[in-house]
């Protein structure tokens, strides 16, 4: 798991030696089975998910109905808003799949940051990317018909496809699960020859 994880790195800084040694210290990486909450509504939390292996997603609970608005998969992470407004949490970080992930917390970074200021940098230009994609993200959400949504998941995300379960799926479109059928029959039937 350290050669995929320092792989991901490379694109972005050269590690050294002792920098990769330092990152194995830490002993980072957890394993979690499919269903696991990480996070609840509620609670605080200090700490950070970068995916390795399987897939996470982010939801609210409202009217006791699961609203999804993200998932992630490899080598994409998530730190919660709590983590930076200290503040209970207002949504749920759970396990779609069984998962490999590296989790830190701001005291693990900070220490982590002063002995070696090119991972700051790099997690500064791995956290303004995140930012972007997930501004373009919103606004082609905001902008697209169900129909639009589920097109472009197909064009960039092709795997959730297969991975989700249909009901977040659905709600990650913002969408009913039934109404997720109806739009896939309709896409199927225009795309037959």
């Amino acid at each position: 798991m350290y050669d995929k994880l320092f792989n991901y790195l490379s694109q972005y800084v050269t590690l050294t030696e002792e920098e990769k040694r330092a990152i194995i210290s830490f002993d980072t990486f957890r394993s979690a089975k499919k269903g696991t909450v990480l996070l609840k509504e509620g609670q605080k939390s200090d700490y950070s998910y970068f995916v390795l292996q399987g897939c996470i997603r982010t939801y609210y609970v409202i009217d006791g109905e699961e609203k999804t608005t993200a998932f992630y998969t490899e080598m994409e992470g998530v730190t919660p808003h709590c983590v930076i407004n200290k503040k209970p949490s207002e949504y749920y970080i759970s396990c779609v799949e069984d998962c490999i992930l590296v989790i830190s917390n701001s005291k693990m970074e900070t220490e982590t940051f002063e002995k070696f200021p090119k991972l700051e940098t790099l997690c500064r230009i791995m956290a303004e990317q995140e930012l972007a994609k997930e501004k373009i993200n919103f606004d082609e959400f905001k902008t697209s018909s169900p129909e639009q949504r589920y097109l472009n998941l197909l064009k960039k995300r092709p795997d959730l496809i297969q991975r989700i379960p249909q009901h977040q799926l659905a709600s990650y479109l913002g969408i009913k699960p039934q109404s997720l059928s109806r739009l896939r029959a309709r896409i199927l039937k225009k795309n037959k020859p």
